[in-house]
């Protein structure tokens, strides 16, 4: 009987890579190549090693991870569940991961600030006197990126609710400045007559403060907004078959396969 070895969208060996006791490790490029560097702890700057805004893709090999923009966990943020993302991209976020921390298993997040569903993290290492065996591969599939929808928040000014009051305080305001301006202008009843004329005109004026050109009241809200972000021009991954003592194995790939596939005695990858 075959049987088919499903894995989630990660090359083989790709735990491999990754140190012992590393929570976290970001990389240089997408589909975790290019150089890399790996943290157990929370990273103000990532400058500090030589790797502010280089990441392409990254490992959550345990716990929940944030990545922000900014220094010092500030800026735009998302938080990545244990998993692998072969790409930044689609997060808005390739070459922008300045800082991370690790979120405690008991901290609640809105669902809002998580990142897109992560790949599975497989362990490809060869076990202790493991027996290793190459196996042909067959078939070779690129698999292209499909679109993705990117939202965020911005500042979108907007009427008020009016109750037919002025802008009081703004008035006030308005017509003190609009009287010493006034002060200023001519001289004896003259003077008088601007102050009076330049206190109305300033509390005509402070009073529109805030509002505008129809005389209503303008304030902000926070508005989301979506767009499409356009799948990767390179392939997501690589769909590969092999053929191991007769029975056809299944694997999906970060980078493309050379001629053979590295398998244990059940024909299960190992790097």
């Amino acid at each position: 009987m075959k049987s088919t070895l499903k894995v989630s969208l990660l090359v083989a060996g790709l735990a491999l890579a990754l140190p012992a006791l590393a929570q976290v490790t970001f990389y240089e490029r997408e589909g975790f190549a290019g150089r890399s560097f790996s943290t157990q702890s929370q990273v103000n700057n990532l400058d500090r090693y030589g790797f502010n805004d280089r990441a392409s893709s990254v490992i959550v090999s345990s716990e929940r991870w944030e990545v922000c923009e900014d220094a010092r966990l500030s800026g735009r943020c998302v938080v990545l569940r244990q998993g692998s993302y072969p790409s930044l991209a689609a997060m808005g976020l390739n070459d922008r991961v300045t800082s991370t921390r690790m979120i405690s298993h008991n901290s609640r997040v809105d669902d809002q600030r998580y990142g897109p569903p992560p790949q599975q993290v497989v362990d490809y290492r060869p076990r202790r006197k493991e027996r290793l065996f190459e196996a042909d591969v067959t078939a070779v599939r690129a698999v292209m990126g499909t679109p993705e929808q990117r939202c965020w928040v911005e500042k979108e000014p907007v009427a008020a609710p009016t109750r037919g009051d002025a802008n009081v305080g703004g008035a006030i305001v308005g017509g003190l400045l609009g009287g010493i301006l006034g002060h200023q202008v001519g001289g004896g009843f003259g003077k008088d007559l601007a102050t009076v004329g330049g206190v109305a005109a300033g509390a005509a004026i402070g009073a529109n403060v805030g509002r505008d050109r129809n005389g209503e009241r303008i304030t902000t809200q926070n508005v989301q907004r979506c767009g499409n972000q356009p799948g990767s021009a390179r392939p997501d991954y690589w769909d590969v078959t092999y053929n191991f003592r007769g029975q056809e194995h299944r694997i999906q790939t970060a980078t493309p396969p050379g001629n053979t596939i590295t398998v244990n005695r059940d024909g299960e990858p190992r790097t």
